[in-house]
Parts: structure tokens; C-alpha cells; sequence
């Protein structure tokens, strides 16, 4: 389905996303502007075959790659402006946006720098009408010592907009409980917890993530499907599930989650967790990467059998599950209700 098919009311109303990771919005034609600054001449076709996976394993690799041209605080500033801009198009207000400092420290890099430059990037973007704030990101499959490094950088940027810590890559790399002192540290520290669990993981990944890590939000959370007294569980507790569809497509978690080689996007389990009584709110995880937009999504919700006023409602959840004050919330939330009318 295409954002065409949206009515010019919905296309109007301000929007919130909750899963956006920065380096996965790098469009390929700035992937290849980027290689030019640092002396590598790549050419548009070639970034955009790099830009097709048969699997999560490649999609990962792919990843690696785009990440690879990111190498000073001034190109993180140009993703963070392009991608503002990306988001203000589609009358998104207010974005948490996922930024890898594992990868950064993997690299050798100075995270600090590259987010100062990233902040001075955004202030633009707030004057136009969009709110970015950050979640700094470790990847599991580096080890609990290395998000223990991150964990410790994340808090010092708490009045510069870092309002949780995460973790995403490779779930079934190492066991949950292995981050079990990380996690500790960050709730002392008064950030939010999140984790990537049940996309090619099963429901028990998922209840790992918030009885041993205290997740409040879980990323993808498919395997959660597969355990009844587990959606339970979410439903009363009200932790979101933070569903990215089309990435759940590409990288073949759906699939997998089904049992199945292939799954079509009006498979995806969104429209059951909805009426169950989950918390859902929809993103798109890397939109560039995955070819897709916020407002893409929200069209493929038709596909799914959602009807308008559940369009409606599960636009209206990213803002409840936003980590913002309540009255910041309300705010948003009252914004929204006048566009309405």
C-alpha cells in the first residue's frame, strides 16, 4: 500500500515514532556522498544493491557497511539534519531516535563529539516543529563490558535529550541475564530501559527482557505471539510492543516467526496484538535500509484489515508511550485531538 492511499485528514496529524535507528536512515545516494568525503568513490547502483537481504544475517552485514562511512562528528550531523527532514515531511513532531555508540566505540570513535554535533543539528529541526530525543544503543552480540561502556556515556547527556538506554543486534548471540548488572545500573542512573527481543527470538526472550532486564519497551517483540499468558503479561503491564512491519519482511523475522521461507505483510500479527489489548506502536526501524517511511506503514495497516479508527488509535499510542513527562504528553496529546477536529 502506498502513503496515496491515506486520507489527506491522516496525513495531516501530527505523528510520533518510538523505533528509528539514525544510521539505518542513511539514504544510499548520501551513503555514497559520504564515501566521496573520505576519499572512496561508490557508485549510486552499487549502494543500492547493498541495500537488498535475504535474511537478518545480511541485513546486519549491510549495516556494518553504511555505518563504515560514517567517520566524523560532521557526518553525523548530516544524517541527523536529512533525516529531521525526512520526519517534518511527513508531520512527524516528535521522534525517539536509537543511535549505535556501540558501533562508535567499536570504531574507535568519539561518541560525545559526534553527538555534540548531532544536537547542533537538531535545534534547527526543533524550530521547524520536530522534537528528536536519543536512546544510546550497545549491541549484544559486543558483550555485557562493552554496554557497560555505553551505559556509562548514556546518563551524561540526560539534559541534552538521551532519555534511555537499549540494545539491539544479535539476540541470540548471548543470554539475557548476561546484561542483567547493566541494566541495573542504568534504572539507578533514572534512564529508561529498552531491548530488541522476540524479533527472530522467541516469547521467552521477550520475558527475560522484563522480568530479568525491567524493559519498558520491547523492540519488535513478534515471539511474543507464540505465548498467551506472556501477551497477558504486556497487556496488563502496559509495555509496548514497538512493531516495525516492513523491517519484520526484509529481514525475514516474520517469516521465521511463522515457520514459514517467505510471510506477506498482511500476515504480520499487528491487527491481533492490537485488539488484544496490547500497547503497539508502529515504526519503521530503518526506514532507508528497509525502503520504507512512517507513513508507508501506517498504509499497511490496510493491508493488515486495521480499520481507521484503529489507524487512529495506534498512531495515538506512540504518543501515550513516548518518554516524555505527563504533562509534555498531554501536551502532544492535546495538539494532536485539536488537529482532529
Amino acid at each position: 500500500m502506498s502513503p496515496s492511499s491515506l486520507s489527506a485528514h491522516f496525513l495531516s496529524l501530527p505523528k510520533a515514532e518510538l523505533h528509528l535507528h539514525l544510521e539505518g536512515s542513511i539514504e544510499p545516494a548520501t551513503v555514497c556522498a559520504l564515501a566521496a568525503r573520505h576519499g572512496q568513490h561508490l557508485g549510486e547502483e552499487e549502494a543500492r544493491r547493498r541495500y537488498l537481504y535475504a535474511n537478518f544475517a545480511e541485513f546486519i552485514e549491510a549495516f556494518k557497511w553504511v555505518t563504515s562511512c560514517l567517520r566524523d562528528p560532521e557526518d553525523y550531523a548530516l544524517i541527523t539534519g536529512e533525516l529531521g527532514e525526512r520526519l517534518l515531511a511527513q508531520n512527524v513532531v516528535y521522534a525517539e531516535v536509537t543511535l549505535s555508540i556501540g558501533v562508535m566505540l567499536l570504531r574507535q570513535q568519539k561518541p560525545q563529539a559526534n553527538f555534540e554535533a548531532m544536537c547542533r543539528a537538531s535545534e534547527g529541526l526543533r524550530k521547524q516543529g520536530l522534537r528528536l530525543q536519543w536512546i544510546f544503543d550497545a549491541v549484544r552480540q559486543f558483550g555485557a563490558e562493552a554496554a557497560m561502556e555505553v551505559a556509562r556515556i548514556a546518563p551524561q547527556y540526560r539534559h541534552e535529550g538521551v532519555v534511555a538506554f537499549g540494545i539491539g543486534g544479535d539476540e541470540l548471540a548471548l543470554p539475557t541475564a548476561a546484561f542483567r548488572a547493566v541494566y541495573d545500573y542504568v534504572a539507578e542512573q533514572g534512564l529508561h530501559r529498552l531491548i530488541h527481543a522476540g524479533e527472530t527470538g522467541g516469547p521467552q526472550l521477550v520475558r527475560e527482557a522484563v522480568e530479568i532486564l525491567g524493559a519498558e519497551r520491547i523492540g519488535h517483540g513478534l515471539g511474543a505471539m507464540h505465548d498467551p499468558a506472556l501477551l497477558e503479561m504486556l497487556a496488563e503491564r502496559r509495555i509496548p510492543l514497538e512493531i516495525c512491519p516492513t523491517s519484520n519482511i526484509c529481514t525475514g523475522a516474520l517469516a521465521r516467526q511463522l515457520t514459514r521461507d517467505s510471510a506477506r505483510i498482511a500476515e504480520h500479527p499487528l491487527p491481533d496484538l492490537l485488539r488484544q489489548g496490547l500497547a503497539v506502536v508502529l515504526s519503521t526501524d530503518d526506514p532507508a535500509m528497509f525502503h520504507t517511511s512512517l507513513l508507508a506503514e501506517y498504509a499497511h495497516t490496510a493491508a493488515m484489515g486495521l480499520t481507521e479508527v484503529e489507524r487512529d488509535r495506534l498512531a495515538a499510542l506512540s504518543f501515550e508511550h513516548a518518554f516524555l513527562p505527563a504533562q509534555e504528553k498531554r501536551a502532544l496529546a492535546s495538539a494532536r485531538q485539536s488537529a482532529q477536529l
